[in-house]
């Protein structure tokens, strides 16, 4: 089927954006640190029952020392440090900011592709993934566009942007880049790809053992027990996980043995454009035609990206 992996691309991109809306629901009520071990709970009870249904085993038990080390490696880079310090960038950047550093995952994992798959892009990607980028940044910063144009007492404020701030969202930005380098390589078995929610669960066990023993050392488990009487919160986070963490994330995985690892990421990077029209109708913002003309720059250099 023609331009099967940019389909998969784009619907990973859709679970995404709608999972965002979810887990930004969940997280204002409990905090970030809670939805993301509630998330994984869930994520990881779905790819069980998934996998016994499918292949009569909790976990890819018959996968290879190599693809649990590499997908075990991944799961941690990515989702649990590279989680940990998105959510930091976004305390000390806000969503704006730290958005549109982590965005920058894809030239980054582009590179690490060059460098250490022997991937090759062709100038025309290079331009397709820098325009994508450049439509995204657009975006991103345009995000709260209403703040500009206040009117009345009420004046725009100006969030610093500090240097520990930063080294937060690239250091998230690199997590996310790495974790899927490393997915990438996991996968691999010199004939083909592993089964992409295998691999997932695989990324996603490695990083619940590590948020467990962070939940021990910091003494959290009390407090997640009064999380846990959140109905509400938990019922987002159970629906943002299930279209994201086990949909989104392996969807993402399945994109990879259509596309290289650069022009895989630089599609994933368009969570922020698919956010504008729930922006506008559920959120109520406003968004000006600068914003909507970067989504249309963004687009275009995915054309680039599947034509060329």
């Amino acid at each position: 089927m023609p331009y099967t992996g940019e389909l998969i691309a784009l619907a990973t991109v859709l679970c995404w954006t709608l999972s965002v809306q979810f887990f930004e629901a969940a997280a204002q009520r409990v905090g970030p640190v809670y939805v993301n071990i509630i998330r994984l709970l869930v994520a990881f009870t779905l790819f069980s029952l998934l996998l016994l249904w499918r292949d009569g085993s909790l976990l890819p038990i018959r996968f290879s020392t190599h693809a649990w080390l590499y997908l075990g490696l991944s799961g941690v880079v990515g989702f649990f440090l590279g989680d940990i310090l998105l959510f930091r960038a976004l305390v000390e950047l806000g969503p704006r900011v730290a958005m549109l550093i982590f965005s920058l995952s894809a030239p980054a994992a582009a590179i690490m592709g060059w460098l250490f798959l022997a991937e090759s892009y062709g100038a025309w990607q290079w331009l397709g993934m820098l325009i994508t980028l450049s439509g995204v940044g657009i975006v991103v910063f345009e995000r709260n566009p209403a703040q500009s144009q206040s009117q009345g007492p009420q004046k725009s404020t100006t969030r610093r942007i500090s240097g520990r701030g930063v080294l937060f969202g690239c250091g998230a930005m690199l997590g996310q880049a790495g974790g899927y380098v490393l997915s990438k390589v996991g996968m691999w078995t010199g004939t083909g790809y592993l089964d992409a929610f295998a691999s997932t669960q695989i990324r996603v066990v490695a990083a619940l053992v590590c948020i467990l023993v962070y939940f021990t050392i910091a003494g959290k488990w009390s407090s997640l027990r009064l999380v846990l009487r959140d109905g509400k919160a938990v019922g987002f986070t159970a629906i943002g996980a299930t279209v994201g963490p086990f949909l989104g994330v392996s969807l993402s995985l399945l994109v990879l043995h259509y596309l290289t690892t650069g022009v895989a990421s630089t599609f994933l990077s368009l969570v922020p454009v698919f956010i504008i029209p729930f922006s506008i109708f559920l959120h109520k913002e406003h968004v000006s035609f600068r914003a909507i003309g970067g989504a249309v720059l963004a687009v275009f250099g995915i054309s680039l990206l599947s034509v060329l």
